[in-house]
């Protein structure tokens, strides 16, 4: 039921395309999927991960690399320090936009490809700005904004894994990505501070290259092209997006979770360095993106089964409570105490980012299936296709939106520092921003509407 068709066979009716497309996709019918789809999605789903995965590994390593600068030779201020965690932030944010589009453009297959041999230029760079300690700091800066590369990957990946799977069933797969790229904050966290006493800062720079490379062949040889992504959404679709209300409203709820999760994976060492100067900060960080990470999958899961909107509104809820447990334990003094609570608040990013990245496409899919009659097949596929479309594009606003939150707080945290000289106030300034959004996600989604002749809430309807 599946065609594969190479330049030696190109595709009916269409002009001839390298690498190994699929013409026919049907995920949403259960016969195709049982026999044909299952097996594909998860192979892609797999090389997918990889790649995705180096790309955090990438775009992580100046959160480690900032705790062993002096020791290279280069000396910065704390805010100095924290704008090189910073605008790796920015810049990966930004990038998820066209990186969203670039799957559809250029086929997913295609994309993993170009997007890992890409990785290759910030590690590159790392290790001549190691090796050349007497540069300026605005090359510095330029350097570190360059492994923004890693954070453009995930958009790229979400949004090509989407196509491969059912609509009600994408909550663990998409969690699976996800979690697979997030570890890799955690794995540059774990390995480099080893790796570093044993050959130097530069290595952090070397390691990746060769499994760089190694994901750039397996994408190659295994990993396929969609066809009917192709013609997933378009700029003008994804421009419209921004003025939908469901888009806008996401972005804020992914700002709370996935904001959260990167802003405090890059700020954790140096929030730690502040906090407990004591402690060494490269032995812990690595647990908090870890857990998060771990957890993800976990909320992906639970979105299924019980519904993303609830899921999420009682995840902000703990969220908050965590923040204000970190902020009673720097009041404490207590390391033990503060490392126990920011773990906690680091499980609750993933939970949230598993359930709101669910919530999506569901979104979606109810508000395109609530203006068709569903014994209408052609019509519910017609549906089928705009929710598609629409929440593909919706995806590319969203994790970019929700990665620059991620810049937030860490400014929320350089300002708290440089201000009061501690971080409980930015700990309570957060612990109030996810109050907002436990109030959001129920007005738009538990609260109910009328809508026909019933009164019913979005997670009624599967949200």
């Amino acid at each position: 039921m599946t065609a594969l068709t190479d330049e030696a066979a190109p595709r009916t009716g269409a002009a001839p395309r390298g690498g190994r497309w699929i013409d026919h996709w049907e995920p949403d019918d259960d016969r195709f999927w049982a026999e044909t789809g299952r097996r594909v999605a998860a192979r892609n789903l797999a090389f997918s991960i990889f790649t995705e995965h180096l790309g955090f590994c990438v775009w992580l390593l100046w959160s480690i690399a900032v705790l062993n600068l002096a020791d290279n030779g280069i000396r910065l201020s704390v805010g100095q320090t924290l704008w090189l965690t910073t605008l790796p932030n920015l810049v990966g944010a930004a990038i998820r936009i066209p990186y969203t589009f670039a799957p559809a453009r250029f086929g997913g297959r295609n994309w993993t490809v170009v997007s890992a041999l890409l990785l290759l230029v910030p590690c590159a760079l790392f290790v001549y700005a190691i090796e050349n300690p007497d540069i300026p700091y605005w090359v510095l800066l330029l350097i570190a904004a360059t492994t923004g590369l890693g954070g453009g990957n995930f958009a790229s990946s979400m949004a090509n894994i989407t196509h491969f799977y059912p609509a009600g069933r994408q909550g663990l797969p998409l969690g699976l990505n996800a979690a697979g790229g997030n570890l890799g904050t955690s794995v540059t966290q774990l390995a480099m501070p080893p790796l570093i006493t044993a050959f130097g800062l530069a290595a952090v720079g070397w390691v990746w290259m060769p499994f760089i490379l190694l994901a750039a062949v397996t994408a190659y040889l295994f990993m396929n092209n969609l066809t009917k992504a192709t013609s997933a959404y378009t700029l003008r679709e994804m421009a419209a997006g921004t003025k939908d209300g469901q888009t806008v409203v996401m972005s804020v709820l992914y700002i709370g979770t996935f904001g959260s999760f990167i802003g405090y994976s890059f700020s954790f060492g140096v929030l730690i360095k502040n906090t407990f100067p004591d402690i060494t900060g490269a032995h812990f960080i690595w647990l908090g993106a870890f857990a998060g990470s771990l957890a993800r999958p976990l909320g992906g899961w639970l979105a299924d089964r019980f519904g993303g909107a609830r899921v999420t509104m009682v995840n902000f809820l703990l969220m908050g409570l965590g923040v204000a447990a970190v902020a009673g334990s720097v009041r404490a003094a207590s390391w033990p105490f503060f490392l126990t609570a920011f773990l906690f608040v680091f499980v609750t990013t993933g939970i949230g980012n598993g359930s709101t990245y669910r919530m999506i496409p569901a979104i979606f899919r109810a508000r395109e299936l609530a203006e068709v009659d569903r014994s209408d097949a052609a019509a519910t596929e017609r549906a089928l296709t705009r929710a598609r479309r629409t929440a593909a594009a919706a995806i590319g606003i969203i994790s970019a939106v929700g990665a620059a939150g991620g810049v937030l707080i860490q400014q929320t945290f350089r300002i708290s520092i440089e201000e009061t000289q501690g971080i409980a106030p930015a700990l309570l300034a957060l612990a109030a921003f996810y109050g907002v959004c436990v109030l959001l996600t129920w007005m738009f989604y538990l609260r109910k509407v009328q809508v026909g002749q019933t009164r019913m809430s979005l997670a009624e309807a599967g949200v």
